[in-house]
């Protein structure tokens, strides 16, 4: 279903955050015979529904709202609509049109676009791709989950888009390049349980893709694309194993990544820390090499894009400061894995972490079981936080604690942190709640690191 295929129809948004409005300003340019907007939630941080926004589709709360939801006949969802909400459960039941804006947008410029989606690592390889790609001359624009709705794209000759799960699970056309970075149980109350949630990210690859670039280095991620196989009728390429991208040895000995037996640049080149960047980087090249780039030839181009790329402002973000310890902005992470990824890039150092978010009911076995050998303090915050520190009990490394609020936790890293140690957000846990979204959670945490200082 196109944009223009909901002129003369009577159209429901459901959803006013950024993907809502940008949904409701969209269509209302197409024509359609009746547009309203419903919200049913009750969040004292919503924006306002005001002016031109309130013009094109008057705005629909609470209860009422399921009534205009079944009477219209297309549903524009937001991604922050989950796929257990029971008013979702119950027009799917009875056969409604559900849509959303990212898969209105992409029936129309699927074949200009690379999709990024996984558990983790979307958000760096997404912009490392578009950092890339304009290295080398190829002019692209970046967006969809990292912050700009694709309804609000401007024209381009080629995009590239990093996907949420929620995106993904509505879409009806694939883009031209699909790529996964990971694999892992994640968002399951929103999906409904995990094999729910891998149905709904894996929906990237199911409507023929030119090509599907995956992390070859993912077990999970593996293993659920063989359980597909069947499904699968295009190339797949796997990055990071050695007859592709990848990262190994070089004459001199350091980390070179390569591809195959063709070195191309050293490791040192990306800034950024961590194995799990080092995998980000050898999708983002075999990417590029699906499109026609010669990654061997623009070797030289290439490292010095890469040298210059500095990685997504809260994705292991750190911030200076004068007492000799490093604060790290990885408010990004949402799951016990990516959590676990972000303390083992700090592997060596002493380490204080904050965790705790909404609480989405996550199993954070995996949290303990990678910290059972591990010295490391973690400092618990609401709403999941006192379940985290619950989960490590008893481990004899983990020093915990809570605290009731995010400042706070700040201030207390500070007095147990010793010196030349860092200071870790990465909460395991999403943002909503107590924040208006992962902007404003980091935005709290760096003023915290600011007013604390001595």
């Amino acid at each position: 279903m196109r944009l223009s295929d909901l002129r003369g129809r009577s159209v429901a948004v459901w959803g006013t955050g950024r993907e809502g409005r940008a949904a409701v300003t969209a269509i209302a340019a197409h024509g359609p015979a009746d547009l309203v907007a419903v919200d049913d939630s009750a969040n004292f941080l919503a924006l306002p529904w005001e002016g031109p926004l309130a013009e094109a589709a008057p705005l629909v709360t609470g209860e009422a709202g399921y009534a205009r939801l079944a009477a219209a006949d297309v549903v524009v969802r937001s991604p922050g609509v989950p796929q257990t909400h029971p008013w979702l459960v119950e027009l799917r039941r009875h056969g409604a049109t559900v849509t959303q804006g990212t898969a209105l947008w992409m029936a129309d410029h699927a074949a200009r676009t690379v999709g990024v989606t996984g558990s983790k690592g979307k958000s760096t390889t997404s912009s490392l791709i578009s950092h890339l790609l304009t290295a080398v001359d190829r002019p692209n624009v970046f967006g969809g989950n990292i912050g700009v709705p694709l309804l609000d794209l401007p024209d381009a000759e080629r995009y590239v888009l990093e996907l949420s799960s929620y995106q993904c699970s509505d879409l009806t056309d694939s883009p031209r390049v699909a790529v996964v970075t990971s694999l892992f149980p994640e968002h399951l109350d929103a999906h409904g349980g995990e094999r729910e949630y891998y149905r709904d990210k894996l929906n990237l690859l199911a409507h023929a893709p030119e090509t599907i670039v995956v992390n070859g280095t993912d077990p999970r991620l593996a293993a659920e694309l063989a359980d597909r196989a069947d499904r699968i009728d295009r190339p797949v390429v796997r990055a990071g194993l050695p007859d592709g991208f990848h990262v190994a040895a070089g004459a001199d000995g350091t980390a070179w990544l390569h591809a195959a037996d063709r070195p191309l640049f050293p490791r040192t080149a990306l800034g950024l820390v961590g194995r799990h960047n080092e995998s980000n980087l050898c999708v983002a090249l075999a990417v590029l090499d699906a499109l026609g780039v010669d990654c061997f030839a623009e070797r030289e181009t290439l490292a010095d894009a890469v040298a210059a790329f500095r990685g997504l402002p809260h994705r292991l973000t750190e911030i200076a400061d004068p007492s000799g310890l490093t604060f790290v902005d990885d408010t990004l992470s949402t799951s016990p894995y990516s959590a676990v990824h972000a303390i083992d890039a700090y592997d060596g150092r002493p380490l204080t972490v904050i965790v705790g978010g909404t609480d989405r009911g996550l199993d954070y076995t995996p949290l303990r079981e990678a910290l059972a050998t591990r010295e490391i303090t973690v400092i618990g915050i609401p709403d999941s936080g006192p379940r985290i520190v619950e989960a490590l009990a008893d481990l004899p490394r983990v020093r915990t604690g809570l605290v009731d609020d995010l400042v706070a936790a700040v201030r207390q890293a500070r007095k147990l942190t010793p010196a030349g140690g860092v200071v870790l957000l990465s909460p395991a846990a999403p943002s909503y709640g107590r924040f208006r979204n992962f902007e404003h959670r980091s935005e709290v945490f760096a003023q915290a690191v600011a007013d604390t200082q001595e």
